[in-house]
């Protein structure tokens, strides 16, 4: 059997929801012995490059993805709901699609909303990216745990088109309500509209044990007490379990879990190596600095009663020509 490859695992750049630093990301998965690992932080990219870097240092390949807020079609309803879709990068194109609609997400919307795209924005932008339909946080469980089975199979009709032979019906099997109700019907849509089945447990953090701690920071999240009941709880089925334990939970379905490899084998690209790109203030930047710097130092000086002479010359030196500019504070 192919080795089993976890595609959904956060960072804590997922805030206070993810639990695991990106470097021990890479660094647990080469302890339980994966070839490869996804990160697929909600929205976001952030811990791409480090992440990358220690994947390469341990061995690991790494597969840079997204959980990508997704608002659900007018036609499909109802209005104003925002689905998940888990994006993974095959290519440089694919990297850069990922990079344009994690921005959009973000800007194009109202800021009163969550960050997220339209389901047709992402047309033109899906080359180079696979596509999972991201368990019961996606479209497609949510639709058949509501005995909407139209509009779930007319939704995957159209997730296709988009990522033509890179989408594949994620299953999920941590006792969550919605993905029990939808798994069948789930495994017969991937039957009959020609889609791969993929296995996952969505991993927040690393050790069973940080269960309690995680469950509180659900509450932080949420402004809520551990003592309330009507709120967001964890699972304690979502940790970086060893694939011998998923391979148990999916003995039924070997399918879904050879696909993890495949769909590893189809990725192959990391963040690029770059410095931090940093926005201009103006168009002379250390002239800018010198100047609000004299102004602050004038504002300072003015409330002493005497300056020492040599103040003034250290003040006329640092502000100098050659003196003080944006390099100083790199």
């Amino acid at each position: 059997m192919a080795p089993y490859v976890p595609l959904r695992v956060f960072s804590c750049f997922t805030m206070l929801e993810g639990a695991i630093e990106p470097k021990a990301i890479a660094k647990h998965a080469a302890r339980l012995g994966f070839p490869a690992a996804a990160l697929v932080d909600r929205n976001g990219l952030y811990a791409a490059m480090p992440f990358g870097d220690a994947c390469f240092a341990e061995g690991v390949q790494p597969i840079i993805g997204t959980m990508l807020g997704v608002a659900r079609p007018a036609d499909i309803g109802p209005p104003g709901a925002i689905d998940w879709l888990v994006l993974l990068a095959q290519d440089e194109t694919g990297y850069d699609n990922l990079c344009r609609l994690v921005s959009a997400a973000h800007l194009d919307r109202p800021i009163v909303e969550e960050p997220h795209v339209a389901l047709d924005a992402l047309a033109g932008q899906t080359d180079g990216l696979i596509a999972l339909s991201a368990g019961g946080e996606g479209a497609l469980a949510r639709l058949f745990a509501d005995g909407q089975d139209t509009k779930a199979a007319a939704y995957a009709a159209r997730l296709k088109t988009l990522f033509p032979e890179r989408l594949y019906i994620e299953l999920s099997r941590r006792g969550d309500t919605l993905e029990q109700a939808a798994e069948a019907r789930l495994i017969d849509l991937g039957y009959a509209q020609n889609l791969p089945l993929v296995a996952t447990n969505p991993a927040c953090y690393a050790e069973p044990d940080f269960h309690a701690a995680h469950d509180a920071m659900l509450c932080i999240a949420a402004s809520t007490y551990v003592e309330n009941m009507d709120r967001k709880t964890s699972s304690p089925e979502a940790w970086l379990k060893p694939a011998a334990a998923i391979e148990a939970l999916f003995a039924d379905l070997p399918e879904a879990l050879a696909n993890t490899a495949v769909i590893a084998q189809r990725c192959a690209v990391a963040a690029p190596q770059r410095k931090p790109i940093l926005p201009r203030l103006s168009d002379d930047e250390d002239e800018t600095l010198r100047r609000d710097a004299q102004a602050g130092l004038e504002n300072r000086l003015a409330k002493l009663p005497f300056v020492p002479s040599e103040v003034e010359g250290r003040v006329s030196t640092s502000l100098g020509t050659n003196g003080l500019g944006l390099g100083d504070f790199a």
